[in-house]
């Protein structure tokens, strides 16, 4: 009964967010689009309400944008124009992705040292969202449409993980971090490493 109320409720939560907005929401919404203001915060509200909505659904325990899915391919069966890849704009964006992927390696470094270390100013400062979507979908071009199948997914599973880093990184004032706390950190450390060589994998 518990789980019935709980997936009634969220079932509820997601059709208000989807319902129809008033012509004063229309209005507001429009002039926000207008002057250009993102919400960093919305965009993480939004990815973990869908987590959670996935979480709660039947069958999807082992759902997820992973490289086992059917159609994430083996790197090794990739089509790559090999033209493309070598062109200067693809060339630096892997140079990019490559430099993310350092970045996040260097936060296990920083935990280690420091356990109560605050890595949000770093992965706000280093990991701009529409910058990251764009260097990873100019790297993603030199990928033939099958092969993109595949790569598209791991795109967005990059974009998750870096968006529950953020959230596992935060902290209330005054309050260590727990052991628990450190690992789940860890573990989304190590999560995001993994999105991203499965990734690089088909640029190599």
């Amino acid at each position: 009964m518990k789980f019935t109320a709980a997936l009634l409720a969220l079932t509820v939560a997601s059709a208000s967010a989807f319902a129809p907005a008033s012509p004063a929401a229309r209005t507001s919404s429009a002039l926000s689009m207008a002057q250009g203001e993102t919400s960093r915060g919305a965009f993480i509200q939004q990815s973990l309400a869908a987590a959670a909505a996935l979480t709660f659904l039947p069958g999807n325990a082992n759902a997820g944008w992973i490289a086992g899915s059917p159609e994430v391919i083996n790197p090794k069966d990739a089509e790559v124009d090999r033209d493309i890849l070598a062109s200067e704009a693809v060339q630096k964006a892997l140079s990019n992705v490559k430099n993310y992927k350092s970045e996040i390696e260097g936060f296990a470094s920083t935990l280690a040292s420091d356990p109560q270390a605050d890595i949000g100013p770093t992965i706000r400062k280093e990991f701009d969202f529409v910058k990251i979507r764009t260097d990873l979908n100019t790297v993603n071009s030199a990928f033939e449409e099958d092969t993109q199948r595949g790569t598209d997914r791991l795109i967005r599973a990059i974009l998750q993980d870096l968006t529950e880093l953020e959230v596992a990184n935060k902290q209330k004032p005054g309050v260590p971090r727990s052991e628990i706390r450190l690992n789940a950190l860890k573990g989304k450390i190590a999560k995001l490493c993994k999105a991203f060589d499965e990734y690089l994998a088909f640029s190599v």
